[in-house]
Parts: C-alpha cells; sequence; structure tokens
C-alpha cells in the first residue's frame, strides 16, 4: 500500500523526514519504505489555458493553440492532441522548460508555424506510463500557477507492508494514529459535519444476516450534476495510492476509504428497485461484476441485493448493474461493517482480489461507518452539489470491543526491562484505549473497535514495548532451560538413513509440493489429489500424492545438461484427499537412473537394474524388509515389487513403465522406490547375544522351482523349516538354460547351521537339510538340483 507523506502530514506532523518517519514506523513493527513521488520534478511547466485552437495550415492532425501561461501575452502552441479544445486548462511547458525525462522545451517551428513551448500529457509529466491527449486541469485552476505548485508533486510516498494483523493501519487516518501514538503528538483530522438532511428519500434496509453484517448505515443524495468532475487534488492523491479515477462518486468512496480505512460503495439510487436487503445467495444465483466476470454464487457468500437480485458480492466487489455512470443524478452511498471471515473466505472461493476485500478480511473498525458516510456526503455535496437525505442505520456501532486486564509485573516478565508504572496509562492512552487502574500496578483496558489485534494480555505488553522502542531494550543473557533431547531408540532418525544414502551415492533433493495434474495423473491414477485454489502455475495446481513427481522432473532436467548417471532421493510430505478432509503423509523415495558404475577402467560398465536399487534398500533397512511381485499403474508390469514390513505393504520398487518412458523421453533404465517413513522408522530393540564357542556347519543346496516361484518364498519355506539351528541363509547362484527344463530355475542357498550349547554332528545337520528339501518339494514343488 502506498500513502502520500503530504497527506499525512495534513493530519499529523512529526519532526521528522519522510525517511526518519519510515525508520520509526519499520522499528514499530510496521514495514516501511519512503520513495519520492518523482526522481525528477519537471521545471518550467505551468498551469495553461487554451484560449482558442485553429488547424494547422499543413498537417491535418495539427492545431495551433492560443495559450495564456500567465505571462502576460498569448502564447501560439502547436499542438497534436486530440482533445485539445478551447477553454480547458492543461500542463503548458513553456521555452526553457525540462520535463523529467530530461527532455528541454525551446521555441520550434512545426511544419512552418512557430510554436513557443510545449502542451504536456500525464505521461510527459512522469505521471503515467501512458496516456491519451493532454492532462485535463480543474477549471479553476490558475493559469501560470507552477504544475509541482498545482499538484502538489513535491511529495513522498510511504511503501507500507502490513502484516495481516494491523488492517487498522491501512489508510491515513490509522497510519496517523500510529504516527502520533510513536512520536507523542495530537492528531488533527479534518472536521466532519453531518451534512443537513434536507429531502426524506430514503432507502429502506434490511439485514438478515446480522452475523455477517453487524453494522449498515446509507443515505439517499439527488440533484447531483453529472458533469461534476473529480478535482486535480483528489486524483492526485488517488493516483499516488495506486487508484485510478473512473466517476466521481467512485473516486469519492475510494477517497474515503484511503482516508478513514472504511470501503464504501455508491449506488445509482434512480435504478434500484424496492428495498436493500443483506442476505446469503440463494443456490444458482449469478452476478456480473464490474470486472466484467460473471460468477455463480454460493450459499455461504454474503451478497447486498434489491428486489431484482444481486447487486454487490458484500465486501468484495460490486456487480454492474450497481455502479453509477455519466448519467447518475441521485445516488445511495452505503458503509458497512462485515464480519472478515466471511469477507475472505467469498473472495478466495471466487479468486477475486480488491481493495475493499483485503480491507475487510484484516477487520474494519465496527465503529467507523457513519462517520465514513458523513465524510462521503460532505465530499459528495462539494464536488457534485445535491441534497442528502436522512441516515439510514441497521445494528448498533460498539464503543469497544474488549477488555483485557494488566499487570505491571508481566510487563516486565514479557519485555525483560523495566517499564515505569507511570509510563503504562500515558502509553496505552496514547492508542485510544480507556485504562482504569484496579490496583497499585494493574489496570483494566478497554480497546477500540479499530484494534482487532488486541485482545489478550500479551498484546497490550507488546503494545507498551512497540511505543518505548524495541531499541531502547537493553539485550540481556537469559538462563535458558531446555530439556537435552532424548532420541527414542525404538525410532529410525531420518537424517542416519539421509548419511547412507549419501554413502552409496545418493544426493538429496528438495522439490515442489505443488505438481503438474498432468504428470500426477500418469504416475498415481488412483490417488486423488488436493487441487489449490489460487496455483502459482497451471503446471503446479495440485499437491503431489507422490514424491516421484518431483524426482523424475528433476532426473529430465539434469539429463538434458548431458548428465548421464542419476542417484536421487527425498524426504518430504505427500498429500490426498480423504473423506471430507486431506492426508498428509511423510515418504522417503529415490530414483537410479544410467550406468551402475561411473565409468572407469577397473570394472565393466553395465545399466543399472532392480536389484542395485533393492541392496541399497536392504542396505538401509537389512532383512526387516521382504517383497513380493506387484502391480502399480507408474512401475514395469514385470519389474515391480511391493516392499512389506511385517506383512504389512509399505512401499513400491521397481523400473518406470515403459508408456511413461516413451512420454518422458526416457530411454536408459530407470528405477524408483517409495516407502512410508512412518512404517519404517520404527526399530526393533537390539538383543544381546553371545559369540558361540562351537563351529558352525554348512550346506549348500540347490532347488530346482518354477519361474513364478519368487526367491523370497524359498528364503521364508527355508528358514521355517531350518529353525532353531539356521543361523545364516545366503543366496549365491541363480541359474537358468541347458539342463533345466522350460519354465523353471535353479537358486542356489547357502546354509549355515550353529548351536551356542555344543557342535552339531553330521547327522542333525543332514537330517535339518532333508527336512529343508522335503518342505521345499511339498510347499513349492521343488527339488534339489543334482
Amino acid at each position: 500500500m502506498k500513502l502520500s507523506e503530504n497527506w499525512l502530514r495534513e493530519w499529523v506532523n512529526p519532526p521528522a523526514t519522510a525517511a526518519e518517519l519510515a525508520h520509526k514506523l519499520n522499528m514499530a513493527g510496521l514495514e516501511c519504505e519512503a520513495e519520492p513521488m518523482l526522481d525528477v520534478l519537471p521545471k518550467g511547466i505551468v498551469v495553461g489555458k487554451i484560449i482558442s485552437t485553429t488547424p494547422h495550415p499543413q498537417a491535418d492532425r495539427l492545431r495551433v493553440c492560443e495559450v495564456d501561461a500567465g505571462t502576460g501575452e498569448v502564447l501560439q502552441i502547436v499542438c497534436g492532441a486530440a482533445n485539445a479544445r478551447p477553454g480547458i486548462l492543461v500542463p503548458a511547458a513553456l521555452p526553457g522548460a525540462v520535463l523529467p525525462n530530461g527532455t528541454e522545451i525551446g521555441k520550434a517551428a512545426l511544419r512552418g508555424v512557430e510554436s513557443s513551448g510545449m502542451l504536456c500529457s500525464a505521461s510527459e509529466l512522469g505521471l503515467a506510463e501512458k496516456s491519451e491527449g493532454l492532462l485535463e486541469l480543474d477549471p479553476k485552476a490558475v493559469p501560470g500557477t507552477p504544475i509541482e505548485k498545482h499538484l502538489g508533486l513535491v511529495d513522498q510516498l510511504l511503501v507500507l507492508e502490513l502484516t495481516p494483523n494491523r488492517g487498522d493501519c491501512l489508510s491515513i487516518a490509522g497510519l496517523a494514529r500510529e504516527t502520533a501514538a510513536l512520536y507523542g503528538l495530537q492528531m488533527t483530522p479534518p472536521r466532519i459535519r453531518p451534512a443537513v438532511v434536507e429531502p426524506e428519500t430514503r432507502v429502506n434496509v434490511i439485514v438478515d444476516d446480522h452475523g455477517g453484517c453487524p453494522h449498515y448505515v446509507g443515505r439517499v443524495v439527488i440533484g447531483l450534476n453529472p458533469k461534476a468532475r473529480t478535482p486535480d487534488w483528489m486524483s492526485e492523491r488517488l493516483r499516488r495510492c495506486g487508484i485510478r479515477t473512473i466517476h466521481p462518486v467512485v473516486d469519492i468512496t475510494n477517497y474515503v476509504m484511503l482516508e478513514l480505512g472504511q470501503p464504501m460503495h455508491g449506488f445509482d439510487a434512480d435504478q434500484l428497485k424496492g428495498a436493500i436487503r443483506v442476505r446469503r445467495a440463494k443456490a444458482g444465483e449469478q452476478l456480473k461484476l464490474l470486472n466484467e466476470q460473471t460468477i455463480t454464487l454460493d450459499p455461504r457468500d454474503l451478497l447486498i441485493t434489491d428486489d431484482t437480485g444481486p447487486l454487490v458480492l458484500a465486501g468484495v466487489m460490486g456487480g454492474t448493474a450497481s455502479g453509477c455512470s455519466a448519467q447518475t443524478t441521485s445516488v445511495f452511498l452505503e458503509a458497512a461493517c462485515f464480519e472478515p471471515v466471511s469477507i475472505a473466505t467469498s473472495g478466495r472461493r471466487h479468486k477475486l482480489l480488491s481493495d475493499s476485500r483485503y480491507r475487510f478480511e484484516r477487520g474494519v473498525d465496527p465503529a467507523l461507518q457513519r462517520q465514513a458516510l458523513e465524510r462521503a456526503t460532505a465530499l459528495v455535496q462539494q464536488i457534485c452539489g445535491g441534497r442528502a437525505g436522512p441516515i439510514v442505520e441497521v445494528g448498533i456501532a460498539p464503543a469497544h470491543v474488549a477488555e483485557i486486564t494488566l499487570r505491571h509485573s508481566q510487563i516486565t516478565r514479557l519485555l525483560g526491562c523495566e517499564i515505569p508504572v507511570n509510563r503504562v496509562v500515558p502509553l496505552l492512552h496514547s492508542l485510544g484505549l480507556a485504562v482504569n487502574p484496579t490496583g497499585a500496578s494493574s489496570w483494566k483496558a478497554k480497546v477500540p473497535p479499530h484494534r482487532y489485534d488486541l485482545r489478550i494480555e500479551a498484546d497490550l505488553v507488546e503494545e507498551i514495548g512497540r511505543l518505548h522502542g524495541y531499541d531502547n531494550i537493553a539485550p540481556r543473557a537469559y538462563a535458558a532451560e531446555l530439556a537435552p533431547f532424548s532420541p527414542k531408540e525404538t525410532q529410525r532418525p531420518l537424517d542416519r538413513i539421509k548419511d547412507a544414502l549419501v554413502a552409496r551415492g545418493y544426493q538429496e533433493v528438495v522439490t515442489y509440493s505443488f505438481v503438474d495434474p498432468k504428470l500426477q495423473a500418469q504416475l498415481d491414477p488412483e490417488t486423488p489429489g488436493v487441487l489449490l485454489d489460487n496455483p502459482i502455475a497451471e503446471t503446479m495446481a495440485v499437491m503431489r500424492t507422490t514424491i516421484w513427481s518431483g524426482l523424475i522432473p528433476t532426473w529430465q532436467y539434469n539429463r538434458q545438461r548431458q548428465q548421464k548417471r542419476a542417484r536421487l532421493f527425498e524426504a518430504g510430505a505427500v498429500y490426498a484427499l480423504e473423506g471430507n478432509g486431506n492426508r498428509e503423509q511423510a515418504k522417503l523415495a529415490g530414483l537410479i537412473a544410467g550406468p551402475q558404475l561411473p565409468e572407469q577402467w577397473g570394472a565393466a560398465t553395465r545399466p543399472v537394474d532392480f536389484f542395485d536399487a533393492k541392496a541399497d534398500l536392504e542396505a538401509l533397512f537389512g532383512t526387516t524388509l521382504s517383497y513380493e511381485s506387484g502391480q502399480h499403474p507408474a512401475l514395469h508390469p514385470g519389474r515391480t515389487a511391493r516392499i512389506l514390513r511385517d506383512g504389512v505393504a509399505v512401499g513400491w520398487l521397481g523400473a518406470l513403465h515403459p508408456r511413461l518412458a516413451e512420454a518422458f523421453d526416457i530411454s536408459e533404465a530407470l528405477y524408483l522406490f517409495e516407502l512410508d517413513w512412518a512404517a519404517v522408522r520404527s526399530l526393533a530393540l537390539p538383543a544381546p547375544g553371545g559369540v558361540s564357542e562351537f563351529p558352525s556347519s554348512r550346506r549348500d543346496l540347490a532347488f530346482v522351482v518354477d519361474e513364478a516361484v519368487a526367491a523370497q518364498a524359498l528364503v521364508e519355506v527355508i528358514r521355517e523349516a531350518a529353525a532353531p539351528l539356521l543361523k545364516t541363509l545366503q543366496t549365491f547362484d541363480v541359474y537358468r538354460g541347458a539342463g533345466l527344463p522350460a519354465g523353471r530355475k535353479s537358486i542356489a542357498f547357502g546354509l549355515i547351521f550353529q548351536d551356542y550349547s555344543r557342535t552339531l554332528n553330521v547327522e542333525e545337520v543332514d537330517a535339518v537339510a532333508a527336512q529343508v528339501a522335503a518342505s521345499v518339494q511339498a510347499r513349492l514343488g521343488g527339488s534339489v538340483r543334482e
């Protein structure tokens, strides 16, 4: 938000430059910068009045103008602007003038006609990026007046970035209130006298939803001059605050919003049918807004309507049927207080941004409406004329919104410095709080309606700290009482897993949680994603349901930059719709692609395969995980495994599906894994065990089984049949080919037997080996390979 320093100083004039004031506001918690209104002021440009115009004899688009520039003589100036006409006042650059862009103006001959200067547009004065025609000034402007004086161009802009809790400072009045408190000054706001009520013309107002609109005031002003124009002093102030002039009534409501902080609306009273009603929308109702957008309303939306239907999306934006036009001669001015959450919800639901919504969703003073209406009425009568009707009011303006008990002991404890007791009340009074003592060093403070952010004792302590000055609070060391962090033995630290992955050649990446809906639909079509109401970009419109949607584009980005080998991992959250809410889940995911080893002379190069990725997982989690064949829409049908822990699915491992590899233009092998971190982080407590003093015995068995039999199934059968003497089981060979029937394979295991109490004899070991062979035969149809 931008506000004029000159405008602020009409309310309160601190003994400080604009830069010093901005620094003071910054130190008080209001982010502010001061910048000049114009980097370079125009020189030698004055108010000029066009007395007459005649066509240029040599150019159809040029006019020869006679101009009174207050010099005592009539100047001849050639101008090409379409709006150059007798009677208007415009900026006139006299010979010797210098425009803000550095252009020097002198006498010149244009197509054979002498021109003593130049008539200027707003863009030529540096007041707009582009403009059409001359800048028309007030009819009451005095020719010869320097333009910088007439328009007040010697000014600074205060650029504020306010936190959402300080909506009370979104106006000249609010900023002046804050400035006066910081400098210990009194404000001198403009006097607002109640309008003289002449006609009894009124519009009935009905508020159906007092929770959404606790206070509403309005009045009719008739007999307006439809040819009235917004005066230069007002249009300039609006322009400096980033608001363009539209229509005198609209400009006045915007001016009051900037001055007092109360958004307003002016209806063309002749277009209203019946009573004004504040109500919730009906299902299916539609409203065409001032930005030409037609929206379908939600039953939760708060509306301002008449008997014909919706006129305004309350607190957000008006409709096309509600505004004033060049033919408006009577207006219904309204000012209301709306419930912040309702306005914020409607604005976000329909993706509408406006100055009105920006203020209402932060909180508008519920006692400000009548004052704002009187101010707007006075300005309308001053600029457009007219006669004011009586004020129609629904609801009650509160005197205060909260009572808070404040203790001096809490001020000392929270600020860490001693604030004298006799300073507390004056500081709070400077903020407009009514304070009554309740003891020797405690008070009861009544919070004014405009301070939505003051609700608890700590809020008042913060205000005292701000006004006392944070830079006046001496730094001091505090003894911190911190309990040492004791990680649970039953949980793996994520950092340890990350370190292990890095040690195995992986690099950690951090990708956006917002992803491309099309990419996500390809990778995880079965999980409903959470759509963003206001995405950064079309390709970032949904919350990710799998981390793969970030890892794969990361690999593509690196691959396009001639990186041939990748080991990437990310630990983060994924999101999905679940019932009426959303589910957030922590995941650990990885990607490997390219050669298994970097190019070297000591080993042959080969592409990564399924077992490389599986080996990495086993290095992280040991034998706590098991694997079974599965189907996943993003993974290769024949190279996919569901990862299990204690029989419960905890993740996926596999090669990228060929269809997706082709869509992503990835020709090399690419393998992915993803685990539910909450399911795999738990860790069994280590159990100490002694080292056996007795020798072990090994038997190597190769089993011939069907291709469909997984090695994991063989491992489980062998472990069960060989318990409890089996200590170690190793897979050391897989064979397919000559000597084996079609559709069969051979898997060889090394079985190591050992007992802690004695030496096993050959007969015992042979018996267990035979029992293993029999179990494999019975349960899996396998036989020992001869």
